[in-house]
């Protein structure tokens, strides 16, 4: 499971749980301008654009989980199991392995409206990593200063989604979600008045009634609900911690504990690290489990017309930051 959202207070800012039940060793990943890609299609594909996110690298190829490119462009892979359905190599098409999609996407667009012409002539192909390393069932989401869309692979073609709440989680397909926001039109952040009867003498006895119905369980239609509740709702005051702080909370809101959402394999699904991206400065903010403290990686701190991967490993331990 995961949820991943855009917020646009006045930068743009991308965030994303991944809720997951084991590691592939992830690591902060930043692909340099003119990066070269060995593409499993057998054509050599260079970045336009240097991009940072979360990869795990294998081979020296990194298979991003989400990232964001210095022209302003933002993706995510979420867990799309049952629906995912990638096609074989076809003629005449630009053939794009699910792993590569992030990196070809955002090595080369840098709005929406890129993204939409790239994928009018792309195949999404069937062609895994490796034996060792299947193709995991995806559905992406892409948001720019403006827009979001959601690019779904099923068994009748690529599906592509505006994404008018900039909320993506998990099952069922999108348009279920979009769909399911018509059953909580009632929900606000203030205090209904008494609409049950004009009978009854009814009363708020607190705060917060007007979100009475907003559902908290972990299921991906009510995270989708609950991300995009707080995140319509959500103001934050005019600085860059305030923001990345905002985002970290509507991510905490939809956190996977460990203990409380157990998969059919018996395992612990939680939320292995949040992340916080300023899209427009290229700032990579992220948490682990086991370490709440927020860290941060910047783009353009580094050389980015190098050609090799700059990799930064992941604070995981716990960090406590004594007074005395």
């Amino acid at each position: 499971m995961c949820t991943s959202l855009s917020y646009r207070p006045n930068d743009h800012y991308f965030g994303r749980n991944l809720d997951i039940e084991y590691s592939y060793n992830e690591q902060v990943v930043i692909t340099p301008r003119r990066h070269l890609f060995h593409l499993r299609s057998g054509v050599d594909f260079h970045t336009t654009y240097a991009l940072i996110g979360i990869a795990s690298v294998m081979e020296e190829v990194p298979l991003y989980y989400e990232a964001a490119n210095e022209a302003g462009l933002a993706a995510a892979g979420l867990n799309f199991p049952g629906n995912a359905v990638y096609a074989a190599p076809k003629e005449g098409v630009d053939n794009i392995t699910p792993f590569e999609l992030i990196p070809w996407i955002l090595g080369q667009a840098g709005t929406v409206a890129e993204v939409r012409g790239l994928l009018s002539r792309m195949n999404l192909s069937n062609i895994p990593f490796s034996s060792a390393v299947p193709l995991a069932p995806l559905h992406f989401m892409f948001s720019d200063g403006q827009e979001s869309l959601v690019l779904e692979p099923t068994a009748e073609g690529l599906q592509i989604y505006d994404d008018p709440y900039d909320v993506m989680t998990n099952n069922p397909p999108f348009p279920f979600h979009l769909d399911n926001m018509h059953n909580y039109l009632n929900l606000s952040p203030s205090n209904g008045s008494n609409q049950f009867s004009r009978h009854y003498p009814l009363r708020n006895y607190g705060v917060g009634m007007g979100a009475i119905g907003l559902p908290g369980d972990a299921s991906s239609a009510s995270r989708f609900v609950r991300t995009a509740f707080h995140l319509t709702n959500s103001r934050s005051a005019d600085s860059e911690l305030d923001h990345v702080g905002q985002v970290f909370h509507i991510l905490d809101s939809v956190a996977m504990l460990r203990g409380c959402t157990i998969t059919d394999e018996g395992k612990d699904d939680l939320t292995l690290y949040s992340c916080c991206i300023n899209v427009t400065k290229g700032i990579f903010y992220y948490k682990t489990y086991a370490n709440s403290q927020i860290n941060a990686v910047c783009l353009h701190n580094e050389p980015l017309d190098g050609d090799q991967l700059i990799v930064f490993p992941l604070q995981r331990e716990p960090s406590v930051h004594y007074a005395n």
